[in-house]
């Protein structure tokens, strides 16, 4: 056991084997729901994932990593910016966009996209209201980590050439737009958890 989990890759696939054993198993059962019920369970389980990858790391970077950047000497900084920030992105900004796409197709699966979309001002339901202000925010959280966040990062983490001046102003702006993202998260998860509490 203790090789299977010194070894990531082998852990996350062994992981996936299991979860998709279980999916699959929900759709064989004779009690099985409609196929569209499956779909939305299986949209709504990639959506949880994702979800919790992609705000697991916005609150890794608020809660850790920008507050504690200060404190570490000189020397060790490249460490973080060099090795876990560039590797922490990738995954921060794939599961942001993955986490919007999995939401939406929910929202398709189960016929309120448009109205959830528009904030229930075409559909005069509570529920599209609640749930579309979720949406709306984790949509201009998922448009900040890519037109904003990972952009000025590339620039401050040297992965894209910059000077020191630009580095240090693409720095503060990918900071400054991260805490966005961290001030509007607590209300979209209170939507996105309570929305299906309240209204089912």
């Amino acid at each position: 056991m203790s090789g299977l989990l010194s070894n990531f890759r082998n852990t996350v696939i062994v992981s996936a084997i299991i979860a998709l054993v279980i999916v699959v198993s929900y759709n064989m059962h004779p009690n099985t729901f409609a196929p569209e019920r499956y779909w939305e369970a299986v949209f709504r389980w990639l959506h949880t994932f994702f979800g919790v990858l992609w705000i697991g790391l916005l609150y890794y970077f608020n809660f850790v990593q920008i507050r504690k950047m200060p404190e570490i000497p000189a020397e060790l900084k490249p460490a973080v910016s060099k090795y876990i920030a560039p590797e922490a992105l990738f995954w921060f900004r794939w599961a942001a966009l993955a986490t919007v796409i999995m939401g939406a197709l929910i929202a398709w699966q189960r016929g309120y996209l448009v109205d959830a979309l528009a904030l229930g001002l075409t559909s005069g339901n509570a529920r599209d209201s609640f749930i579309g202000l979720g949406m709306w925010l984790g949509i201009i959280m998922m448009i900040n980590v890519w037109a904003f966040i990972w952009p000025n990062q590339k620039r401050a983490l040297g992965i894209v050439e910059a000077d020191a001046d630009t580095k240090a102003k693409a720095a503060k702006t990918a900071m400054l737009f991260s805490r966005t993202n961290m001030l509007l998260s607590i209300p979209m998860l209170a939507t996105m958890t309570m929305n299906q509490t309240m209204f089912g």
